[in-house]
């Protein structure tokens, strides 16, 4: 009889992707704020099925690593060091956790000039070009939450051009200009 040693099962598909793309932004080919490839293109890239690779961004998401916009991509998130200190969750993602559907009415849209009090939130001057968004989120169709939010022009210049049936007011500024310490909103 020949005694073999032991040897410890290779590591599911899933966790190679993790740990190449993991390698890639802590090695900074990928930096914060830059799309990853689609799920189709890391397909093709490591030949493994869609639900292998989903699996894997969906893990590196919820590790931190990662930020997924429906509609968008993909894209690497702020450094934990960087990331606030408080939480602020998407009302979106609150109704997926429950596997519930979620979409969005805009009500509102508009670029407008920041009356006193917008301005003293926003901390630029009264009159300073501003965008306005007044949003219904459902939840199964059910209305759940108005959004009225206030953001500073100059800071978010696409901001009006976003589609927000396709992506929230809230996943878009987390990409485009994150949360490093509490900040004001109006």
């Amino acid at each position: 009889m020949t005694l073999s040693r032991p040897r410890s099962a290779p590591a599911p598909f899933y966790e190679t992707v993790k740990r190449e793309i993991s390698e890639k932004i802590a090695s900074g080919v990928w930096q914060p704020h830059d799309r990853i490839p689609s799920e189709a293109e890391l397909v093709a890239q490591y030949g493994f099925s869609r639900m292998t690779i989903n699996r894997a961004l969906r893990e590196l998401t919820d590790e931190g690593m990662l930020v997924r916009l429906q509609g968008v991509g993909t894209f690497v998130a702020e450094p934990k060091g960087q990331s606030a200190l408080f939480e602020i969750r998407s009302i979106a993602d609150e109704i997926a956790a429950r596997a519930h559907r979620h979409h969005c009415e805009v009500l509102i849209l508009e670029k407008s000039a920041a009356n006193a009090r917008q301005a003293a939130a926003l901390q630029v001057n009264e009159g300073t070009p501003i965008f306005h968004s007044v949003m219904v989120h459902f939840e199964n169709d059910q209305p759940v939450q108005i959004e009225d939010r206030c953001v500073n022009a100059d800071i978010v210049p696409e901001y009006l051009a976003q589609d927000y049936s396709q992506t929230t007011p809230h996943a878009y500024l987390s990409l485009i200009a994150p949360l490093t310490e509490g900040g004001a909103h109006c």
